[in-house]
């Protein structure tokens, strides 16, 4: 079932209230204190990985930050809180982490988590910089206290159509989501800007996230020839659906979202993720700027960090700022100075928001998988042109 906006907003303002009622934004930190961030992430759950993995980055840019001084001289503490990408948990976690006198929070997965988040800490006057949450509401609710490092849905949606139109030449598509806010979302503003292209939608409908086989689905899809299979949903479901893709000897080129990004993919559907083209932001390891935070990365925790962790980087970078800018940790002073960036120097580039909190200039690539590992493949050059991603 389809809901409006003011369906959606409506139904979180009224889980916020009915769980907490009206409640007061902690004060800021006293001088000498450390500087609380809260960092709302999913760490159970099938998308623990990639909360760890967000979670890892908000610990490395404090480490950066206190190394140097901290901030105005206090410390910054990175508080972690669960929210399981569930919204009923995401209102919690939220409220957690107010309770626990954070002045700022830096993070986010989950959009469905990340929009009552977002409301719990609108309530409560605490700024929050969010990392990987996509969908464009959460920028569209009018509130004055978020800002994000990453693009939107309807950046990526036309962004993939392009692709699928003008670098793969397709004439027909089947586009697969899971229902999800983030993925439904993204479906709908690819399908969009596919029409728009002049290719031809010959199937969009849903699947449901955790299943074990995808198969009558494929099967229906397989049976209607695409060009071009675009899943928008989450890693998990991805590897299931490519590897089943192959088993069924699909022909179409098969594609996912950012949120198909992810190494777990590679582990579920092994080779069979071979071929696999991915719309995303960047990588931190196809950024010039980041070849030293994945290096700290990989020392840290022995592993490539993955998609998210260099956004959350600078999104704490960015909330740093806007802290040591406004000389305060007042939430409303914080916010104000938020507001006011708008050349951060961030390891994913130039970051500036514009007057909704978007990032004003996201980028966008799409990446392959090659003997079982990601590897850029095309992008658009200045003149619109695909060439091949450096």
């Amino acid at each position: 079932m389809r809901h409006s906006r003011f369906t959606i907003r409506a139904g979180i303002i009224a889980l916020t209230a009915l769980l907490f009622g009206p409640f007061m934004a902690a004060p800021g930190s006293a001088a000498g204190d450390a500087i609380k961030i809260g960092v709302p992430v999913p760490l159970s759950g099938s998308y623990a990985n990639a909360g760890i993995d967000i979670l890892n980055g908000a610990k490395l840019a404090a480490e950066r930050i206190n190394a140097s001084g901290g901030i105005n001289g206090q410390k910054i503490e990175i508080v972690p809180e669960d929210d399981a990408c569930d919204a009923q948990t995401a209102v919690q976690a939220a409220q957690k982490l107010i309770d626990e006198g954070v002045v700022a929070a830096a993070g986010g997965y989950c959009s469905s988590a990340s929009l009552p988040e977002l409301t719990t800490f609108h309530r409560a006057n605490i700024p929050f910089a969010l990392d990987a949450s996509t969908n464009p509401q959460l920028t569209e609710m009018g509130y004055d206290n978020v800002v994000r490092t990453i693009g939107r849905d309807d950046e990526q949606g036309p962004f993939a159509a392009n692709f699928i139109a003008n670098a793969l030449h397709a004439k027909t598509a089947a586009v697969i989501h899971d229902n999800t806010t983030y993925a439904k979302g993204l479906a709908d503003n690819t399908v969009s800007a596919l029409k728009t292209s002049g290719v031809r939608v010959v199937y969009d409908n849903a699947v449901t996230p955790g299943q074990a086989d995808y198969t009558p689905t494929l099967t229906r899809v397989a049976g209607l020839n695409p060009d071009v299979i675009y899943y928008t949903g989450y890693f998990s479901e991805a590897g299931v659906l490519v590897k089943e893709a192959r088993q069924l000897h699909m022909k179409g080129t098969f594609m996912g979202g950012d949120a198909t990004n992810d190494p777990t993919l590679i582990k579920t559907a092994g080779s069979a993720a071979n071929g696999m083209i991915i719309t995303t932001s960047p990588l931190a390891q196809f950024i010039s700027g980041a070849h030293g935070f994945v290096q700290q990365y990989e020392k840290a925790y022995g592993h490539a960090p993955g998609p998210y962790s260099v956004y959350e980087y600078d999104a704490v970078g960015v909330m740093a700022q806007a802290i040591r800018n406004a000389k305060s940790t007042k939430s409303d002073k914080i916010i104000a100075a938020l507001h006011q960036i708008k050349n951060y120097h961030g390891l994913t580039g130039e970051i500036g928001f514009n007057a909704k909190g978007d990032r004003t200039k996201p980028a966008y690539i799409t990446i392959i998988v090659k003997n079982e590992q990601f590897v850029p493949y095309q992008q658009l050059n200045a003149a619109g042109k695909w060439v091949v991603a450096k």
